[in-house]
Order: structure tokens, then sequence, then C-alpha cells
């Protein structure tokens, strides 16, 4: 977004509601690139919030960020003055141009939800519909005054993605753990239809494969100084005998905004993560290489962030370089060192997919008794067809007997009215014969054959 080069040291509405500031690759030498900034104007892309109503969010802030009063009192505020709505009220005061824009985002906002719904709604019709399901979609803005935007959808707006980000880890987590047990799930089943020898084959490859991929080298605690050394000397190419905290952090603070983001913090456990996950082998799973960033992330996010405005400031890494864990971390314990779940979870997990199963199953079962529902009416009615036409041919043969005209493709009678012959058609008459002439009309007499002219 453009506040990333516009407030270098004071976008907190973006940063806590958007958490996407750039990160980039930390093989990079900042200290060989300096000045390779962004060119003035240029657009920053960011990486998807996941929320929803992402683009809706992004079109507000970047039409906010363009008014200067509200600019302004963004430099001023903190984190709570956001959180509570302080700054909404501000909406009040920013230029009409910038309302009447903001107006219609929440106009075509409003229109996307609405059709949104009601497509959830048709799709539904036969299993019951969840309104208060349905109505969680307006959180982020007030949907009974759909028309314009007002201080308070501002609010709304800043409240819903707050909370949804805060929550979005807890979701990412649960996820995954679903994930897991699914995984575990189908592995049993497979077994089941195997042979007892097919079977221990396939336990004993197993095995193997889990063996395989913990064997690997020491991961280093995230955050400790022996996994930041690591990325100075193996990824930023320095001295590791020179290590400096604060040159550290002015290397990997990509965008130069002051802050170490949460992309940028994950970037910088891309070395660790080699380690254990290679894309190449088949015991490496990359969707588990993505929870164990997180959960890296996370770690020295509640180690570090002292504000939880999920930003780490230049002030708050020097201090956490000081702590005792620091140079004496704990160790580190990867996902192939924990368990991810019991196995009243799994029987539970599994339990819920049966109970699924049968839903659909059941429903399965309904359609396709409809669909012979419907067969049979459709060839009950071909038969009736069938025996119409058959009744439709009997008439048509008996009046051809009886003599009477056949009737035409329309049911019409095909035969002439008297006088609409045609030409070639008309029946040869000797004169004198018997047809009626017409009124007023003289007949000339016949010339006689056998006359004697002088």
């Amino acid at each position: 977004m453009k506040w990333l080069s516009v407030l270098p040291q004071q976008c907190i509405l973006l940063t806590c509601l958007l958490m996407v500031l750039e990160a980039v690759p930390i093989d990079i030498d900042k200290t060989k690139v300096k000045g390779q900034g962004h060119a003035e104007g240029e657009k920053v892309e960011n990486p998807d919030t996941g929320l929803y109503y992402d683009e809706y969010l992004r079109q507000v802030i970047d039409v906010l960020e363009t008014d200067k009063h509200f600019r302004e009192k963004l430099q001023t505020a903190d984190i709570e003055e956001i959180k509570s709505g302080k700054l909404s009220k501000e909406l009040d005061l920013v230029s009409h141009h910038v309302r009447t824009r903001l107006d219609e985002l929440k106009r075509q906002e409003v229109a996307r939800l609405r059709m949104l719904i009601k497509a959830k709604m048709d799709s539904v019709q036969d299993t019951g519909i969840d309104h208060q399901a349905l109505l969680k979609q307006f959180e982020h803005l007030n949907h009974q005054n759909p028309d314009t935007f007002e201080p308070k959808d501002l609010d709304m707006l800043i409240k819903a993605a707050t909370n949804d980000l805060e929550n979005y880890d807890k979701t990412r987590h649960e996820e995954f753990k679903k994930y897991e047990m699914m995984k575990e799930h189908e592995r049993r089943e497979y077994l089941k239809t195997l042979d007892e020898e097919k079977r221990q084959r396939e336990e004993s490859k197993f095995e193997e494969m889990k063996k395989k991929h913990g064997d690997h080298p020491k991961v280093h605690h995230p955050g400790s100084k022996d996994q930041l050394k690591e990325v100075w000397e193996e990824a930023d190419g320095l001295d590791p005998n020179e290590f400096d905290p604060k040159t550290f952090f002015k290397l990997h603070d990509v965008n130069n905004d002051g802050f170490l983001d949460e992309q940028e913090l994950e970037a910088l456990f891309t070395k660790e993560l080699e380690k254990v996950y290679d894309p190449k082998n088949e015991e490496d799973d990359m969707v588990e290489m993505e929870e164990e960033r997180l959960r890296m992330r996370e770690h020295v996010m509640n180690e570090v962030d002292i504000n939880k405005d999920r930003l780490v400031t230049l002030e708050e890494f020097l201090r956490a370089t000081e702590k005792k864990e620091f140079l004496e971390p704990d160790s580190w314990e990867t996902l192939d060192q924990q368990q991810l779940f019991t196995e009243d979870e799994l029987k539970e997990f599994e339990s819920h997919i049966s109970q699924q199963e049968d839903e659909l199953r059941k429903k399965a079962e309904d359609l396709q008794k409809q669909k012979e529902e419907l067969q049979r009416q459709h060839d009950q009615l071909q038969a009736q067809k069938q025996e119409l036409q058959q009744v439709v041919k009997q008439m048509e043969q008996k009046k051809l007997q009886q003599g009477n005209p056949p009737a035409g493709p329309a049911g019409e009678l095909k035969f002439q009215p008297p006088g609409e012959h045609n030409v070639g058609d008309a029946p040869e008459h000797p004169a004198g014969g018997g047809q009626p002439l017409p009124p007023g009309h003289v007949q000339e007499p016949a010339s006689r054959t056998d006359q004697v002219h002088p």
C-alpha cells in the first residue's frame, strides 16, 4: 500500500488491519543494494490477508490515505485509539470527494454480499438456513444503512478486521490439525483394505519415512542469537564474528519502515526450515513446513512484541537481544517431535466424518429416488404419447375407408371449394351440358355441323 512509503513510522492502521507489509527473500544483501527502494508512486503489491472482505478493506484504506487531514490524524494515533474507535470520528472531517468515493465502495460491497447470500440461500433451500451465520457477513459494515459510509462503518471495519486477524492464526492451527488427522484417518482406512503381509510392508515403510524425516540437522531456536547469526552468515554473507543486532534489524527491515512485520520475520526462518523440509523428499510435507514457519513466527512475536501490535520495533528487538533466552535458548521442538492430536481426538474426528458420510449417502439415495421417479414419470408420458399417436392413426385410416377426405397435418380437411380448381384439374364438359349458367347470360345456339352453306 502507498502508506508504506508515505508514513514510514506511523502506518499503524494499515499494519493493525492488514499485517501485509512487504517481505522479500532474506538472501538479498541490503548493504550492497542500498538506495534501490521502490520508485516514487510505484504500487507495492501485498499478500492477501485471507479475509473475505480483503478487497473492500484495501479500497477503503486506499481512499482514506488520499485525505491530508485523516493522514495527519493517523500520524499521532496509537493502536489503542484506533481500536477504540476514536480515529473513526475523524471521518466527519474528510473531504466531500473522499466521502463520496467511500459511499460508492460501501454500496458495491453491500451489493456483493447480498448477491452471495442469495446464492447461498438458493443452495440450501432444502436443508435449512442459518440466518445468524449469514448476518455475520455484514459485521464489517453497517448494512442497515446501505447507501452512505459513516464513522460507524469505519469503526466496524477496524474492529472486525482486528478481531479476524487476531483469530486468523488460531484458525490456521485448527485447520492444520484437521489436515493431520485426515491424513492419519486415510492411512488407517487404506491399511484395512490390505492383507496381513502388505499391511506389514506399509507399516514398515511408514515408520522408515518418519525416521528419515526426523533425521535432520539441529534446528536453532527461532529468534535466538545462534539462529540470527546463521542468517547473518549464510543468507546475508557477512562475517559471523561481526554480528550486530542493530545492523541485522536494518538489513531485514526490507521496506525501511522502522518495523519488522510478520512476513519479514517469517522470512528469517527459511534457513531453519530447509534443514527439515525438502520438496523433493517424499517424507517431507510442505503443508507441515508452513505450519512450522507459523509456529516460529508466533513464538518470536510472543517473546519480542511488547505492545502486541503485531510489529517489532528496533527498540523491542534490541531489548530482546539483552535477555538470557537470546543467548541460552531452550531447545526447539519441531512438529515431528510433538504429538499433534490424541487418539480420542482422532476418534471424535472420524466419528464426525462418518456422520457426514452418512448424511451425504442419505442425500445421494434421496436424489437417486427422485431421479428414478422422474424417469418413471417420463416413461409414463412417453407411453401416453404413443397411445395418442396410435389413436390418431386409426382415426385417419377409418376416414379413408369411409370415403372422407383425409385430414392435413394441422387437422384441416384436404378439399377445395367449387370454383377454386386448378386449371389443369378442371373437367371438360360438352357444350350445353348440365352445368348451370350465370344470371343474365344467354347461351348462343350451337352451330350445326350438318348445315349446308351456299
